[in-house]
């Protein structure tokens, strides 16, 4: 039988902490390969590859020490997880290249809010007004961080926006998967699934990196498998609502080395733009918090799986914060 991790809110937020500031270097690293900071510039396509090849060998290695058995994984859940992890992660490496750090990172912070839209169709979940004001309210951030006028706005932003989405829906398969298999478990097949999809996709673009890039994608790799091990285990062991601020310490973590390494800051609608956001995700947090978390409840081995996969658990109530794929 599956058993949920000991309920622990601050070591949860510990972890969140510890993963939002490693989600932020690989997102570094990703912009100094793909701007030639580091070279010639690679393709997103090829820094997604290389983060889910590296990750994997750690994971299996580990997997292989620990002798770690694969127990009845939901092949369903998992595939569709990845698919939006490899897709987020992949839009978020291209809209650094374009757009600063910090923007591109604050608009990714509009994926619990694609959650809940999401989680309407999905999970059949009824949406009140506050909700949607929360909503409403993140998405102005988003739209004062696009700059729509012709002068300003940013065609890379629209990436950062494509990877919040499909962040988004990763949140609903995340929740899901954590409420019924280990942690570890999700993470050595959501690596190897990804290593497939990215292995294919890269195929077209793929060029040989030298030595520096080498170890950059490396540690790209290798910073992930630390983030998403601290991100999930946080995600166990808390409410999402409880554990959602503690991840927009990424927008700080991000803007810290985009000015250290590329000398940038934040402009002033940058700032305003990344707190109405916050805002917004804040306020969504809040409300799912008051509505009442239930604790996770132990899933029998025996639970039919269908049940699992159509949504007819506990509905999604999350607030989660950057990408964490």
């Amino acid at each position: 039988m599956f058993v949920p991790k000991t309920h622990n809110p601050a070591l949860a937020a510990g972890l969140i902490l510890l993963a939002s500031a490693f989600i932020a270097a690989t997102t570094l690293l990703a912009k100094a390969l793909s701007t030639g900071a580091l070279g010639t510039p690679l393709h997103p396509l090829q820094i997604s590859h290389a983060r889910f090849v590296f990750a994997f060998a750690i994971f299996a290695c580990a997997a292989l020490a620990m002798r770690q058995r694969i127990a009845a994984p939901h092949w369903g859940l998992h595939i569709g997880r990845t698919l939006c992890g490899w897709g987020g992660v992949t839009l978020m490496f291209a809209a650094v290249a374009h757009v600063a750090m910090g923007d591109a990172t604050a608009i990714s912070f509009l994926n619990p809010v694609f959650a809940m839209m999401l989680a309407i169709p999905l999970l059949g979940e009824r949406v009140g007004r506050v909700r949607w004001s929360a909503a409403a309210i993140a998405i102005t951030g988003m739209v004062i961080l696009l700059r729509p006028t012709p002068d300003s706005f940013q065609p890379g932003a629209l990436l950062a926006l494509g990877a919040a989405a499909v962040m988004g829906m990763e949140l609903i398969f995340i929740k899901k998967l954590t409420r019924r298999e280990g942690v570890f478990q999700i993470l050595v097949i959501n690596n190897f699934i990804g290593v497939c999809i990215a292995s294919a996709a890269v195929l077209p673009v793929w060029q040989m990196p030298d030595a520096t890039q080498w170890l950059a994608l490396a540690a790209i790799g290798g910073l992930m498998a630390c983030a998403q091990t601290a991100f999930i285990n946080g995600m166990a062991r808390a409410d999402a609502s409880f554990v959602a601020p503690f991840s927009y310490a990424t927008l700080i973590f991000a803007t810290l080395y985009d000015f250290a390494v590329f000398d940038v800051l934040p402009d002033a609608v940058s700032v305003l733009g990344a707190l109405v956001i916050i805002g917004g995700a804040l306020l969504l947090a809040i409300r799912e918090g008051r509505a009442g978390a239930v604790p996770p409840v132990p899933v029998p081995a025996q639970t039919d799986t269908k049940s699992v996969a159509n949504g007819t658990d506990k509905p999604l109530a999350d607030g989660t914060g950057s990408g964490q794929d």
